[in-house]
């Protein structure tokens, strides 16, 4: 074989001629090129001198990138190949001998030009080439390609091994022999003629420009079917490939002297019976004699099984792809779906995320009442812009009765476009009115009849896909198997509402014990309850875990369900392993395998509420009959006084005495009221202070006068120590002076008659100005810690003493504490115990505020009482009776003129005839209330001016604003303070 280089294009040198005959080379040089066996020709020094277009398609290489280089340069390998191939280079040399290689590795790059390499496995072959004086000239390479065998973990040995090397590697042997025997030419090109007949690939030489076939192999035949091909031009054994681009590639390649090459083509053979299409591989290389192309060799490989097995694959992928597409929405689905618990959120969640994913207009849930076939949309997902549906009732035939009739066979419903599908042509209006243009319904038939369906709406014309029939017909299975779910679990949960234990829905822990009460399950919950590991609880013996448990309630009801197999319920004390006790609702349940399933949850706050509520309405019973008591009390000598001045004759000494008890009394009573009114309107935060500078001392002295009659009477000694410097607080004074007073009224009751009281002011230093303190100490009854803890609780009151008539309603202290928070400070009650007195200590925040100076008017309490007016008409209405003519007779006595009307329209008509200077109304009247009717009182002629006055039972701020606001001049609050209502008068 001559080792000339091949190559038409690349313009490198040719190798030294093995033979003088020109011709012979040529006819070698023909079939370097055309075998289809690779090859690779070095010399002496291990350089690549060329290669033919076999060697250089399994390479992926250019002869350009290879001439000149040696082997493990041009393909990098590791040590160990790079070692044996040279040895094996060196053997050749040495002995002028073939010599194979059996196994070795070269990676070839992936096609493509990604960089990628791939791994192949190699049997090569090195065959001398001895030059004019009979020394080894050149070496020929010959790869045989067995990464299959190799990866197949069949790699042939010893026999095996050397049968595969003398395959085609024979060729070079008779190659070699040809050329050192000079046998026959003709006899060398017939043998390799017959390795090419039987070449796996189809193989063809075509000579001169009408392309006549000179040789065809049996794959060639194979392909094309049995011909007459020898001797004859393509196109006229060929005809049917006649418009494939055959005969115009092969003239391109011959007049160009240009190799084609093409993968995966079509080609449609129609011979006699046969009419198929195959895919081949392809190359068209030009055969160049003497410089000039003298006809074409095709070679090419049958790839129609490898394309068919592509195709099947990629259509695999497709469905696979579609497949997964598939199994994430589902997945998706599951997961949006799994923590509803309402069918609502359930229909609501999975049509958004269908109608986000098929990028729909509107997804409709519809449920289908049987036998009307009503439809009903609950709920529904529209895109942003697009009205909804949900709340609409309708029935099926509103939308075509083609359409309802299949649905209720239970058919699935595409209809691409309203307006050109003739089963919605005579509908428009329907589906106009809810922006449809395409859509895609699936009916779900439960027992036999339709009763849900699941709408897809698109607003332009739509080809609904199998895809999206297929996510739909899902979503609509899984979306209402949720919702069965969902509603059952909601049946359930009002069921176990509606149960008898009102803590079913609230259990937190959990323990499974078998019928060997051994616990095989506890929760996270149960065993934080139970202060104890798993470790400790699951595994052993119930009792043994918990021996406490034994003689209980507990014991006795958990074996009573054990026995019965009826449902028990207990609260346990359970004592805590590291001490106290934990109150536990305990619920037992037969289980099926004849163990009991125990839920149980800490109820200790409801325990301690309940003995907080038994406690607060023991308080409340205590405060009904001490406040029976102190109205009792004031009532009983007003009573007296009444017969007294209905029985007695008219001394006015007598008259006068019996008017002072009434007016204490009904002090009394009304302190009392006033008291109540007051803790509830403090304690709600209804109270807004008027905040000025206060002197503490100036403070002090307005309490003590309050309680100075209280203390005298009980003969109490009162001892002020307040500090000489001077104090301020900013506060409401009236406010302050009232904390003050309870706390000294406080003492006095509850300390026995010539005792000890004492008060103290002094200021503590501190940042930021410092603080007040007011300390009230006595040496009374004192107070159990049970006492002191609840004292400025409302209705706390110590054991009342058969001496002590001035017991109070127990609201004075928490009106106290209340008061002093809302001053920014707080207050502290303390005790020794009982018969050792009680110590209650204010602290306020110290204020550096300037006190008013000496013409300044101190508050509104200070005020000097008006006298009695001077003779005017007053309109007294009042629909009681006696309230309206007493008032009359106290302001006849004070010298005005009274008239008494009990009804609003009377005192209207009154008003109208003889128009009065001063109205006293009642606001709860009959008919018409007092509001309204100052009103139009005021807008009678001559009454814009008259003085209104309300006199009412009704005193929360809103009344008095009430009152104001409809035309009163003064608000005043029953029962009224005479000497204030007569200064008004006046």
């Amino acid at each position: 074989m001559p080792p000339t280089d091949p190559a038409r294009e690349s313009g490198s040198e040719s190798g030294s001629d093995l033979r003088s005959d020109t011709r012979l080379d040529a006819m070698h040089r023909r079939l370097f090129d055309a075998s289809p066996n690779p090859y690779l020709v070095l010399d002496r020094r291990l350089r690549i001198v060329t290669a033919n277009p076999a060697y250089l398609a399994v390479t992926g290489r250019s002869l350009d990138d290879l001439v000149g280089r040696c082997p493990w340069e041009a393909f990098p390998a590791s040590p160990d190949t790079e070692r044996q191939v040279r040895e094996s280079f060196e053997r050749v040399i040495a002995t002028g001998r073939e010599d194979t290689v059996a196994l070795l590795r070269f990676d070839i790059a992936r096609p493509g030009g990604t960089g990628e390499v791939e791994e192949r496995w190699w049997t090569i072959t090195h065959t001398p080439i001895a030059g004019a004086d009979g020394a080894v000239e050149m070496i020929l390479q010959h790869p045989i390609e067995v990464s299959a065998v190799e990866r197949l973990g069949a790699v042939p040995a010893g026999d095996a091994l050397a049968e595969l090397a003398a395959g085609p590697s024979g060729l070079i042997d008779r190659a070699r022999r040809v050329y050192e025997t000079n046998r026959d030419l003709k006899a060398d090109v017939e043998r390799l003629q017959s390795l090419f007949r039987k070449a796996p690939g189809f193989m063809a030489v075509l000579r001169g420009p009408r392309h006549l076939f000179e040789f065809v192999n049996d794959a060639f035949v194979g392909l094309l079917g049995e011909r007459d091909y020898l001797g004859r031009t393509v196109r006229a054994v060929l005809p049917d490939l006649e418009g494939q681009r055959v005969f115009e590639t092969l003239d391109w390649v011959f007049e160009q002297a240009r190799e084609f090459v093409g993968y995966d083509l079509a080609v449609h053979v129609r011979d006699g019976g046969r009419n198929e299409r195959r895919r081949i591989n392809l190359i068209y290389s030009p055969i160049v004699e003497q410089g000039t192309v003298a006809g074409i060799f095709v070679e090419g490989t049958d790839v129609t099984e490898q394309h068919r097995a592509r195709a099947i694959v990629e259509e695999q992928l497709v469905q696979l792809r579609r497949a997964e597409h598939l199994q994430a929405f589902q997945l998706a689905l599951s997961d949006c779906l799994r923590p509803l618990t309402s069918a609502e959120e359930v229909i609501g969640a999975a049509s958004r995320l269908l109608g986000e994913r098929l990028d729909l207009a509107r997804v409709v849930f519809a449920e289908v009442a049987v036998p009307s076939m009503r439809v009903t949309v609950r709920r529904d997902w529209c895109r942003a812009g697009l009205a909804g549906v949900a709340g609409r009732d309708t029935t099926l035939d509103d939308f075509g009765p083609d359409m309802a009739d299949a649905l209720r066979a239970g058919h699935d419903v595409l209809v691409a476009d309203v307006r050109d599908d003739p089963r919605t042509l005579s509908h428009q209006a329907a589906y106009e009115a809810i922006g449809v243009r395409a859509y895609l319904t699936i009916p779900l038939l439960k027992g036999g009849g339709l009763r849900v369906a699941l709408s897809l709406h698109a607003t332009a014309p739509r080809a609904w896909s199998a895809d999206e029939l297929r996510i739909a017909r899902e979503t609509a299975e899984r979306t209402w198997a949720a919702v069965e779910v969902a509603r059952a679990q909601a049946e359930l949960r009002a069921e176990r509402d509606e149960s008898q234990y009102i803590f079913d829905t609230m259990t937190e822990g959990f323990g499974l014990i078998d019928r060997d009460w051994r616990v095989v399950r506890m929760n996270n919950a149960g065993l934080q309850l139970v202060q104890r590991s798993r470790a400790e609880v699951v595994g052993h013996n119930h009792w043994d875990v918990f021996p406490a448990a034994i003689g209980t309630e507990i014991e006795r009801m958990c074996r009573q369900v054990y026995a019965e197999r009826r449902a028990g319920s207990v609260d346990y004390g359970y004592p805590l392993p590291e001490g106290g006790t934990r109150w536990m609702e305990v619920r037992a349940f037969p289980a099926m395998d004849g163990g009991l399933a125990v839920f149980f949850r800490d109820v200790t706050a409801r325990h301690e509420a309940e003995d907080r509520l038994r406690l607060e309405a023991h308080r409340k019973d205590e405060f009904l009959a001490m406040l029976a008591h102190e109205l009792r009390n004031p009532l009983a000598p007003i009573s007296a006084a009444a017969d007294l001045l209905a029985l007695g004759s008219p001394d006015p000494a007598r008259i006068a005495r019996t008017s002072a008890i009434i007016t204490r009394q009904v002090g009394h009573m009304t302190s009392l009221v006033d008291d109540l009114l007051d803790v509830s309107r403090v304690t709600r935060g209804l109270v807004a202070l008027e905040c000025v500078p206060v002197d503490v001392k100036a403070m002090v002295a307005d309490a003590v006068e309050q309680v100075r009659p209280l203390v005298e009477g009980r003969r109490h000694r009162l001892e002020l120590h307040l500090a000489p410097e001077h104090a301020v607080v900013m506060g409401d004074r009236k406010r302050l002076v009232q904390v003050l007073a309870n706390l000294l009224g406080n003492a006095a009751k509850y300390t026995p008659e010539g005792g000890r009281i004492a008060l103290h002011m002094e200021v503590e230093p501190e940042p930021d100005d410092g603080r007040v303190v007011l300390c009230v100490i006595d040496d009374g009854i004192g107070m159990t810690p049970e006492v002191r803890q609840g004292a400025f609780e409302l209705f706390t009151q110590a054991e009342r003493t058969p001496d002590r008539s001035q017991g109070g309603l127990g609201i004075g202290l928490a009106l106290v504490k209340s008061l002093v928070e809302l001053h920014g400070g707080s207050v502290t009650a303390h005790s020794e115990g009982p018969g050792r007195g009680s110590r209650f200590t204010v602290f306020l925040p110290h204020a550096a505020a300037p006190m008013p100076g000496p013409g300044a008017p101190r508050d509104a309490g200070g005020m000097a009482l008006a006298r009695a007016g001077s003779g005017r008409s007053v309109l007294v209405v009042d629909d009681n009776v006696d309230a309206a003519q007493l008032l009359a007779m106290l302001l006849e006595t004070a010298g005005h003129r009274a008239a008494v009307e009990h009804a609003p329209g009377a005192a209207l008509a009154r008003a109208r005839a003889e128009p009065p200077e001063a109205c006293i109304l009642d606001i709860g009247l009959p008919d018409m209330d007092g509001n309204e009717l100052a009103r139009r009182l005021r807008a009678l002629p001559g009454m814009a001016g008259v003085l209104l006055i309300a006199l009412t039972g009704y005193g929360r701020p809103q009344d008095r604003e009430a009152a104001l606001a409809a035309g009163f001049d003064h608000h005043l609050v029953k029962p009224v303070d005479v000497q204030q209502l007569l200064g008004l008068l006046g």
